[in-house]
C-alpha cells in the first residue's frame, strides 16, 4: 500500500481555483492554478457561476497530480479555503438556482438596514460580532427574499464558496466555522448558528450545513469524484476555513501576539485571539479563527493591492510594476501633498460605506507620475493603520510581530512605507502560498501529522526578512496621516449624493 504522506489545500479565489499539496514536512511540493472569469451584470453586482468554480477546480487537481507526479493514493487528507461571503443556493436536488454572489456585491444596503431593524444593530453586534455589511451573506439572502421571490421560494440550502466545492467532492452539506462566522448569521461566541438572528430574518435553519472546526473531517472523496479527478475515493476532506482565517494559518498568525497583515486584492488586518473580543460598533470584524478554540479580529479594505492594479491597468497599462513603482523611491513621503483616497469598490474598514469612492486630492501641476505612484501606495497604508489602530485600541495586549503577505508585500518600496506608516517592524515568512497552504496544514493537523496547528506553524513557517521603519519618515507620516483622516468625513456626503 502506497504511505499516504500528502496533503492538498484547495483554494476557491475571485480570481482562480488552486490546488496546492504538502509533504509531510510541510513542503510545498506542487501548485496549479485556473483561472476563473468575473460578471457584474449591474452596477455594485459582482457574481460568478458555481458550476464554473467546478470545473476549474477540477481541472487543477487534475494538473496538479500529472505535473507533480503525485498520485492520488499519497494524499492523506484534503483541507478547503476561499473567498468568504458569498451566496450559492441550491434547490432540493443540490441544484444551483442562481448566480454566486460574491464578497464584494454592492447591492445590499436596504437590506443592511433591514437587518439591523429586526434584530438591532447592538443585538446584532453582540450576537455575531458584526455589523450588517453589504459583503456579508446574511444581506444577500434578503435580496434574493425579495427581488427574486421565485428563486426564494426553491432553496433549500445555502452554502459558501468554497462549501459548493466541499459538496461536490463529497455530497455532503458542511462548512467551517471561521467561514460560518463571516455570513452575519452565526452566534459568535457559541461557535454555531444563531438560532435568534436567523428566526429574526426568516431564514430557515435547515437551510444552513452543519458547522465544524477547521481540523475536523467534514467527508469524504466519493467514487464518482475519484474517477473524474485522480483522487481516491474515501480520502478525508477537512473543514478548512475562510480564505482570511485559513491564510493566516499560511503565515503563522495563530497566536495572540502576532499580526497578519495582507496586501492583496483587498488589504487585512488580522489579529489572533484567545476569546471572542467584540468591538462595540462593529467596525472591526469579529470572527471564529480556522483552529479550535481561538477567535481573531480582523479589519478589511476592499482596495488595497486591487488599487494599484487599477491604477496601473488604467494610466500605465504598458509598464510592469517594478518600472512603475522605481521612480516613486526618489519621492519624499507625503507625496507633495498629494493623497489617495483607496476606496474605489467602497469600503469595509473603518468605514462600512458601499457608496465611497476613490480619488486623487491635491492633485497640482507640479505632481508628476512618481507623485502619483507614491500615493496610491500611502493611501493603502493609510488605510490599513486605520485598521491597525482599532486593533490596537481593541485591548488585546501586545503586538509582538507583524507578518506581511500577498503580491502586494513583494514590493521592498510599500514594505518600507507600511513600516513608516505604521510605526511598526514588518517581517516576510518562507510561505507565499497563503490559504492554499493554511488549508493544507489545517488537513495535516486534521490527520494528526502534527499534534495542532500553532506547532504544524512553528514547525514550517520560518521569518525571512524584516523591514525596520525609518524615524524620519515615522515622523512625516506621524504629520500627514491625520490629514488623510479628514478625507472621508469630509467627502462622505457628496459619495452619497454620488450615487
Amino acid at each position: 500500500m502506497t504511505k499516504k504522506t500528502y496533503f492538498l489545500g484547495l483554494d476557491i479565489s475571485t480570481t482562480g481555483a488552486k490546488a496546492l499539496l504538502i509533504d509531510a514536512v510541510g513542503a510545498v511540493v506542487g501548485t496549479a492554478n485556473t483561472a476563473i472569469s468575473l460578471q457584474t451584470p449591474h452596477p455594485l453586482w459582482s457574481e460568478q457561476d458555481p458550476e464554473e468554480w467546478w470545473q476549474a477546480m477540477q481541472r487543477s487537481i487534475r494538473t496538479l497530480l500529472e505535473t507533480s507526479g503525485i498520485s492520488g493514493e499519497s494524499i492523506a487528507a484534503i483541507g478547503l479555503t476561499g473567498q468568504m461571503h458569498g451566496l450559492v443556493m441550491l434547490d432540493r436536488d443540490g441544484k444551483v438556482l442562481r448566480p454566486a454572489m460574491l464578497w464584494n456585491d454592492q447591492r445590499t444596503a436596504a437590506e443592511c438596514d433591514l437587518i439591523r431593524e429586526k434584530v438591532g444593530k447592538e443585538r446584532l453586534i453582540q450576537i455575531t460580532g458584526n455589523d450588517a455589511l453589504t459583503g456579508f451573506t446574511a444581506p444577500k439572502i434578503l435580496w434574493v427574499q425579495r427581488n427574486e421571490p421565485a428563486v426564494y421560494a426553491r432553496c433549500e440550502q445555502v452554502l459558501l464558496p468554497k462549501d459548493y466545492i466541499r459538496f461536490r467532492l463529497t455530497d455532503t452539506y458542511a462548512t467551517d466555522k471561521a467561514g460560518a462566522a463571516g455570513t452575519l448569521l452565526m452566534d459568535v461566541r457559541q461557535r454555531d448558528w444563531s438560532d435568534e438572528v436567523l428566526s429574526a430574518l426568516e431564514i430557515s435553519r435547515s437551510w444552513m450545513p452543519k458547522t465544524f472546526e477547521g481540523t475536523a473531517i467534514t467527508g469524504s472523496i466519493t467514487t464518482e469524484i475519484a474517477t473524474q479527478t485522480g483522487l481516491v475515493a474515501g480520502t478525508p476532506v477537512v473543514g478548512g476555513g475562510g480564505d482570511q482565517a485559513a491564510g493566516a494559518v499560511g503565515v503563522g498568525a495563530v497566536e495572540p501576539g502576532i499580526v497578519g497583515l495582507v496586501l492583496g486584492t483587498s488589504g487585512v488586518v488580522f489579529a489572533s485571539t484567545g476569546e471572542p473580543f467584540i468591538e462595540k460598533n462593529g467596525l472591526l470584524h469579529a470572527f471564529c479563527h480556522a483552529l479550535p478554540d481561538a477567535w481573531h479580529l480582523m479589519g478589511v479594505m476592499l482596495s488595497a493591492a486591487g488599487s494599484l492594479q487599477w491604477y496601473r491597468d488604467t494610466l500605465a497599462p504598458k509598464m510592469n510594476f517594478d518600472d512603475l513603482l522605481k521612480p516613486a523611491e526618489a519621492i519624499s513621503p507625503g507625496a507633495g501633498g498629494l493623497f489617495f483616497l483607496p476606496y474605489l469598490t467602497g469600503e469595509r474598514t473603518p468605514h462600512p460605506d458601499p457608496y465611497a469612492r476613490g480619488g486623487f486630492i491635491g492633485l497640482t501641476r507640479s505632481h508628476t507620475q512618481a507623485h502619483m505612484t507614491r500615493a496610491v501606495l500611502e493611501g493603502v497604508a493609510f488605510g490599513l493603520r486605520d485598521g491597525l489602530e482599532l486593533v490596537k485600541g481593541a485591548g488585546l495586549g501586545e503586538i509582538r510581530q507583524i507578518r506581511v503577505s500577498g503580491g502586494g508585500a513583494k514590493s521592498p518600496l510599500w514594505r518600507q512605507i507600511l513600516a513608516d506608516v505604521l510605526d511598526a517592524e514588518l517581517v516576510t515568512v518562507n510561505t507565499t502560498e497563503g490559504g492554499a497552504f493554511g488549508a493544507a496544514l489545517l488537513a495535516a493537523v486534521g490527520l494528526g501529522n502534527w499534534p495542532d496547528v500553532p506547532t504544524a506553524c512553528a514547525e514550517t513557517i520560518q521569518v525571512l526578512d524584516t523591514t525596520i521603519p525609518n524615524l524620519e519618515a515615522v515622523k512625516e507620516y506621524a504629520a500627514v496621516y491625520p490629514l488623510y483622516r479628514e478625507l472621508y468625513p469630509a467627502l462622505k456626503g457628496f459619495f452619497k449624493n454620488l450615487s
